[in-house]
């Protein structure tokens, strides 16, 4: 199946991302993936709409082999669309940007004598959450080596967010956003589509466990309750994270409850540091390097 990676890294395991953007992409993949009906847990239908997804998935080749754009001594490193723990390439991608690139530009761009400050352009609803923490901890262990801002672009939503969190100040515009503070993991069930369709799978397996969330059953007390424990300490260490790195207290950070930010909200909730177009927000990092 063409597109089965992707649902392996969307289905059934936790992501970063926000609700309202992990539906679009469901509903994007649901025709690919012969999927005919999508239920959220209210039991309400989720529309399916195949091209809402827009150009998520579209090939627009691959970009320079340099990862970042060095700006008057400011390197300028891309963290757009969905944010995915390995991608191969250090620039975004179909609509994707990998940790390992992100990675792999920041570490240059540190050890790059003609860079003397370091942006993260971002505009991402977030992504995985393998790979994600490590990543903002390396670059908010790297604070006071040279300056970072987190310049956004407009948005920076979960994963994301918690790249820009690592920064020393984050500039949002006043349409742009922050916040989504949580994890979500969204688990397929197509056993009533198996059987209507006339197939039956049988498990065997070494452990009473073994199948816990595989989608051609339903999903378990024991395995949703088991499931809810994992996204909750996932959710502990991204609220102790944006804690540290925002100086602010975790019960702060937990009460916001994964919501979103407009502009000045979050300023004012110190979930960023100024209210700033893309290019003033250069300019302010700018100056300080004269």
């Amino acid at each position: 199946m063409r597109f089965g990676h992707l649902a392996q890294r969307l289905f059934n395991t936790p992501i970063a991302i926000r609700p309202e953007k992990a539906e679009v992409i469901m509903a994007s993949l649901a025709e690919r993936l012969g999927i005919s009906k999508m239920i959220r847990l209210d039991g309400a239908e989720l529309a399916l709409t195949p091209h809402a997804f827009g150009g998520e998935f579209s090939q627009k080749g691959r970009d320079s082999v340099e990862g970042y754009f060095n700006v008057g001594g400011v390197a300028v490193i891309q963290v757009e669309g969905t944010l995915v723990q390995k991608l191969g390439t250090l620039e975004p991608y179909s609509g994707m940007t990998g940790y390992d690139g992100i990675r792999q530009n920041f570490l240059t761009a540190l050890g790059d004598p003609d860079v003397r400050a370091i942006a993260f352009s971002i505009d991402s609803p977030g992504g995985e959450v393998a790979g994600c923490f490590d990543l903002v901890d390396m670059i908010y262990e790297a604070r006071g080596e040279k300056p970072i801002a987190a310049i956004l672009d407009e948005g920076a939503y979960s994963a994301a967010y918690a790249i820009a969190s690592a920064a020393d100040e984050i500039y949002v515009p006043r349409t742009g956003g922050v916040g989504s503070i949580g994890v979500i993991s969204m688990h397929v069930d197509w056993s009533k589509a198996l059987t209507q369709s006339g197939v039956k799978v049988t498990f065997i397996t070494y452990g009473e466990r073994k199948a816990d969330g595989h989608p051609e059953i339903p999903l378990s007390d024991e395995a949703r309750a088991s499931f809810q424990t994992d996204i909750d300490t996932m959710g502990e260490l991204f609220v102790e994270t944006v804690a540290r790195n925002r100086g602010l207290a975790a019960s702060k950070v937990r009460a916001t409850q994964a919501a979103t930010y407009l502009g000045e909200r979050g300023v004012a909730l110190k979930l960023a540091d100024a209210v700033m177009s893309p290019d003033a927000a250069f300019a302010a990092l700018y100056s300080k390097l004269k």
